[in-house]
């Protein structure tokens, strides 16, 4: 009987949810960061263009164009904003889930434009003489016939997904506002990183642990996995438009879902546990380049770059996750177990290459990003 019960949970972790979960969790990673890279590259031509012609550009395109870096105050403060926006969200989640439900298609549909962007420009190539070309739209700023294009079916898609709430649907737009979220934001240093990471574990494992204690139910689950009425059906109801009533309720894209091969079961990642390990390999990914780039490696230097290390640990953690669930057959924070397998080795490898002190710091140079701007909160 133990035996039997032992194999069962070996296939439980080889089942196609789990594997598809850590997988696409972790090219969703790689690929925002190399996206971060192109962002970087590009801020700094617009940059020098912008100083030889003169001009600036629209706020939009200000903030489309350059990326948002956390200070250290913001990042000690995150974990309590995010505290209370998963408070507001438990409490008044049927008052406002209207607003929520447009907020994120609004959001949705500019994160997947991005994500659907490199696409668009690669159809578009060989018919388009000029791509750098830009259509003005006023005061949302100058767009590429390729940004247009991959806005307008992103729209679509998200109008899709409003109408069906099919889950295929939802897990894309939360890939395209994962790799956003990790080409955009900035974390500029190894002691904001850490700040940030360490804050985020406490609160994950508060309201994943504890929260139930004080509110009767774990607030984390109750929240990830509530959904909301269907816009559509909430405008057709206030026009009498019966034939719209019947529309799906809708789950918000705050994470991956992938429905197991054993029915009623599904494997279930927070946006959060993707993003926020994605942006301390990113800041890596990024140390890493600006290390080639001030002194090229040497035959005898070690190739296992940060980026590498810190991309095994999230694995090992992510795995490790995975196989606490099954074992305590429960939720579990997964931060609890990515923060210290992404962060000690890079922290460790950092201290034995020489490099710690620099990355505690801001590492890069002060006028090498000039476009780089703090993240309001």
């Amino acid at each position: 009987m133990e035996q039997e019960t032992g194999h069962q949970w070996f296939y439980l972790l080889l089942d196609s949810s789990r594997i598809l979960t850590i997988v696409i969790s972790i090219l969703l990673i790689i690929y925002g960061s190399f996206r971060a890279l192109g962002i970087d590259s590009a801020c700094k031509n617009q940059a020098d263009a912008d100083d030889d012609s003169g001009q600036g550009g629209t706020p939009l395109n200000g903030f489309l164009d350059g990326f948002q870096t956390i200070n250290s105050a913001q990042a000690v403060f995150l974990p309590v904003g995010a505290s209370f926006s998963l408070l507001v969200m438990f409490f008044f989640f049927d008052t406002l889930q209207f607003f929520f439900a447009l907020c994120t298609a609004v959001l949705a549909t500019v994160a997947f434009s991005f994500l659907l962007l490199p696409v668009c420009q690669c159809i578009l190539r060989p018919c388009d003489k000029n791509p750098n070309h830009k259509i003005s739209l006023g005061f949302c700023g100058r767009f590429t016939c390729a940004e247009l294009m991959s806005l307008v079916l992103s729209a679509m898609l998200v109008l899709v997904w409003i109408l069906t709430g099919h889950w295929v649907l939802m897990d894309a737009l939360a890939m395209g506002l994962c790799v956003s979220m990790i080409a955009y934001i900035r974390l500029p240093s190894l002691k904001v990183s850490t700040l940030l990471l360490t804050g985020l574990l406490i609160y994950d494992v508060f309201w994943v642990f504890f929260s139930a204690y004080i509110f009767k139910t774990n607030v984390m689950v109750r929240v990830a996995t509530q959904q909301a009425n269907n816009p559509v059906a909430y405008v057709a109801s206030k026009f009498r438009m019966n034939s719209f009533n019947s529309s799906p309720q809708i789950s918000l894209p705050g994470k991956l879902v992938f429905p197991s091969q054993e029915r009623g079961r599904f494997s279930m990642l927070g946006l959060g546990d993707i993003v926020m390990p994605g942006l301390l390999l990113c800041f890596v990914m990024r140390y890493d380049k600006y290390k080639r780039q001030q002194a090229p490696p040497t035959d005898t230097e070690s190739r296992i770059t940060y980026f590498h290390c810190s991309l095994v640990g999230y694995i090992v953690g992510l795995v490790t996750a995975t196989v606490a669930s099954e074992v305590y057959k429960a939720a579990q924070p997964a931060l609890l177990y990515l923060v210290p397998f992404t962060l000690l080795p890079i922290l460790l490898m950092a201290y034995l290459k020489g490099d710690l002190r620099k990355m505690w710091q801001d590492p890069f140079l002060a006028n090498a990003l000039p476009k780089a701007k703090f993240m309001e909160v």
